[in-house]
This record gives C-alpha cells, sequence and structure tokens, in this order.
C-alpha cells in the first residue's frame, strides 16, 4: 500500500519538471459564473532514486494557475490555500494527496495567481520505475467567505516525475491510495461562508396589512386593486396590491430575481409610514450564512401627482441561513413624506442587498427591469419638506410588517465600481470571488415565484 510512515527521504537528485494541461476550473456555486478555461502548469519535484520502503516527498509546484485573479476584488495576504491530486503509476498505482499552506502574498485584481508549494509523502513498497502525473487541485479562499474552485484537467496529462525504486521486498497494493501530508481537499467547506452569498429577492410572506378595519390575509389586494384613497373617512391603513417585478442585478449578484412585490401604508399625521413586502422564497441560499449577515432596502419610486423616492429598509436575517434552502427578505419599512398633493403612486425601484461580515460589506443593486406597475396610489396633501422630486430618507420603521416610524434609515445605496467590485460580495456573503480561478457571486439557483 502506498502510505505515509516510514523516514523521509530526500536523497537522490531531485528532478524538476513543468508540465502543461488544458484545464477547466469550476467557480464557487455561489458566483453563478460559467467554468472557466485555461492552461495549468506544474513543477513536480521528487527524487530521482530511492529505494523500497523509503517515504519521499513529493513537492508540487504551480508554476501557472488556470486563470488570473479577476477584476473583483485585491485577495489579502495569506488566505488562499491549494489543495490537490497526483496520480501515481507504473510499479504502483493509486493517488496522492497534496496541501499547500495558505500562504500567499497580495493579489491583486486582475494578476496572476499566486499559489503555494504543495506536499505530499510517499512510501515505497514495491521495486520498479513509478510516475507520477499532477491531477485536479482545488483552491481555497477563506476571506471574507470560504469558497473553493475545483479545477480538473481536460486533457491527458504527461508525468512530471519518475521515481526509480530498486530493491526487494514489499509489495504495493494494486489501486491502493497513497496518504499525502494531509487530508484530501483539506480546505475550508466550499461556501461555508457568508455570501452569499447574498440572497437576492427572497423574502417575507406579504401579509397581514388591513385594509379599512379588515385583515387582507396573506398580503393579498383590497378590493380596489391596492388603489386607495387617502382622504376619505378618515382611513389610516392603505393596503397595496401585489405586482410582479423582475429585477437585473449588478455583478456580483445573481443575473436576475423576479418577485412579488406589495406597498402598504399607514397614514400618520401628513405622513405614511411605509411597509414593503416581497415574494417568500424566491432563491435558495447560495452559501450558509450567520445572523445578521443579509440585510434588504428598496427605492420605492413616488409618481404621479408627488415625485422621487423613499428608501425602506429591513432589518437583517435573525437566525442562520442553510445553503441551498429558500430563504426570505425582511419586511422593508420607511416613511413617505408627500411633496405634492393629488393623486401619488408608489411602485417597487431597485432592491439592494446589503451583505456584512466583521468589518466588510458590500450592497448588490437590482434595478427594476422593464415596466412596473405601481402597487398604490394616495390622495396625497403636500408636506413642508415632502418628496416633490427628491429622494425621502424614510424612518426605517421597527422589524418586518411593522408600520410605525422609527429612527432615521440606513442609506444603502449601490457601489458601482468602488466597493462593490473590491469587496466582490465580501465575507459574510461572500467574496464571490469572480469569474477565473475565484469568483463570487450567488445564485445560480434562482426558484420561481412563489
Amino acid at each position: 500500500m502506498l502510505g505515509g510512515a516510514g523516514m523521509l527521504l530526500a536523497a537522490s537528485p531531485a528532478q524538476a519538471a513543468d508540465i502543461s494541461y488544458r484545464t477547466e476550473c469550476i467557480p464557487p456555486p455561489i458566483s453563478g459564473l460559467p467554468p472557466v478555461q485555461g492552461t495549468t502548469k506544474v513543477q513536480l519535484t521528487a527524487p530521482a532514486e530511492a529505494k523500497v520502503g523509503d517515504t519521499v516527498e513529493v513537492v508540487w509546484k504551480t508554476v501557472e494557475a488556470a486563470s488570473r485573479n479577476p477584476d473583483v476584488l485585491d485577495l489579502e495576504k495569506d488566505t488562499v490555500k491549494p489543495t490537490g491530486t497526483i496520480k501515481v503509476g507504473g510499479a504502483a498505482t493509486g493517488t496522492l494527496k497534496m496541501e499547500g499552506p495558505r500562504q500567499n502574498p497580495p493579489i491583486p485584481k486582475s494578476s496572476a495567481m499566486v499559489l503555494p508549494d504543495m506536499k505530499g509523502t510517499l512510501k515505497l513498497e514495491k521495486a520498479g520505475e513509478i510516475t507520477l502525473t499532477p491531477d485536479a487541485y482545488n483552491i481555497n479562499v477563506s476571506k471574507p467567505i470560504s469558497t473553493d474552485t475545483k479545477c480538473t484537467p481536460k486533457e491527458t496529462v504527461q508525468p512530471g516525475a519518475t521515481i526509480k525504486v530498486t530493491g526487494g521486498g514489499g509489495s504495493t497494493t494494486a489501486g491502493g491510495t497513497t496518504t499525502g501530508s494531509t487530508t484530501a481537499g483539506g480546505t475550508t467547506t466550499a461556501g461555508g461562508t457568508t455570501t452569499g452569498s447574498t440572497t437576492a429577492g427572497g423574502t417575507t410572506t406579504a401579509g397581514g396589512t388591513t385594509a379599512g378595519g379588515t385583515t387582507a390575509a396573506g398580503g393579498t389586494t383590497s378590493g380596489s386593486g391596492g388603489t386607495t384613497s387617502g382622504s376619505g373617512g378618515g382611513q389610516t391603513d392603505f393596503p397595496g396590491k401585489e405586482v410582479s417585478v423582475n429585477f437585473a442585478c449588478t455583478s456580483p449578484g445573481p443575473a436576475g430575481i423576479a418577485s412579488k412585490v406589495t406597498i402598504n401604508a399607514k397614514k400618520s399625521g401628513g405622513s405614511y409610514a411605509l411597509t414593503v413586502k416581497t415574494a417568500k422564497g424566491v432563491m435558495d441560499s447560495p452559501a450558509a450564512l450567520p445572523a445578521g449577515a443579509l440585510k434588504p432596502s428598496m427605492d420605492v419610486v413616488i409618481g404621479g401627482a408627488d415625485k422621487g423616492s423613499v428608501k425602506v429598509t429591513g432589518p437583517a436575517n435573525a437566525a442562520p441561513l442553510e445553503q441551498g434552502k429558500p430563504v426570505d427578505l425582511s419586511d422593508m419599512t420607511g416613511t413617505y413624506k408627500p411633496g405634492a398633493s393629488g393623486k401619488s403612486t408608489l411602485s417597487p425601484g431597485t432592491l439592494t442587498i446589503d451583505v456584512t461580515l466583521g468589518s466588510s460589506k458590500i450592497n448588490i443593486p437590482c434595478k427594476v427591469k422593464g415596466s412596473v406597475t405601481p402597487s398604490l396610489e394616495l390622495d396625497t396633501t403636500a408636506q413642508q419638506g415632502g418628496a416633490s422630486g427628491g429622494t425621502t430618507t424614510g424612518s426605517a420603521g421597527s422589524t418586518a410588517g411593522g408600520t410605525d416610524s422609527g429612527g432615521g434609515l440606513a442609506a444603502t445605496g449601490a457601489e458601482d465600481n468602488g466597493t462593490l467590485r473590491a469587496l466582490g460580495l465580501v465575507a459574510g456573503t461572500a467574496i464571490l470571488l469572480g469569474g477565473a480561478v475565484f469568483t463570487f457571486t450567488p445564485w445560480r439557483r434562482l426558484r420561481g415565484t412563489r
């Protein structure tokens, strides 16, 4: 059996040769990006000669990775860890597991990937020539979340080293698997991290708003189709109608999200406390996310007599999100202060997903694609300092589904090329390490509207 134990041998001149082979690298699932085709160049170092019973060290040096670090974010020092396998042939058969330390210099965006050397040990148990051929490898990045990029050969690879084993005695178990210096894949679990990803679109049920003193179950629209008048009979609760919206997200977010959105209002003086609800379980979580990592917000578009927008925001996820499980976004709340008198409409606008892990944060904007029907119409009376043409940073409201005005609303605008691309869906949702050997961007498995 090819395996660990024995004295490590470095005797006999070591041999090293560069082997190049076509490679396909699969970005992390949370990235939603297609496979990357490239060329891997590897240099294997092993003793040219050894004896039966010796344990030799094999070193895998990645001269050139199959892809460059994409234009998404700078990788921090000591965040990259490779693992891989070497096929053992000739007088022995099996696989040798390789592992490198989590060690690398800072790697800027759009620059060559720099991977540390991987090592493994091989016990020689049969005389003859043993060939060593580089095979698949995995690249794990630990920050801002743990992600794995899996790379496999797409052509027959030539041996990178040959060891001439002399002496008699032992036998090698056919198909035996060598144990490398560490267990296979010793990387952190793929996607075990934030990320993710950010959830886009998923969300709390649009339920429980009251219309004229009666409850509109499940967030269904009122009899008037969600269009109400703010002046009649002292009415204070105005349920909106559920409208279908298609969102197009900016990288590293999902390509698109389809969701039902409902905007409800509760009148308080001359202003309105808004509650925006999205569909339930629009997508599966692309990665495991801790509690407090994901927070939604939206720019509600004001039309009709009044103009401008109102920013509403929801609380972060209260419980951890499991990878592959449906995700609901929390209800988003804020305050609309009219800036004009007349019939004013409220429509869904840009949805922003905020992902935060520790000090790392990124905003992923998802803009409305195509036209959208207003969810609510109100009979408004202009208020001093109201919206008419501007953006109202409404009160944040309390919890999901709340209608009271609370403290100041947190701004969650999209930062196109700055934080967005630099952090690439950071820690918590992750560094969806973009398109090449690393990617970060959730959402390959968007779910249909529920």
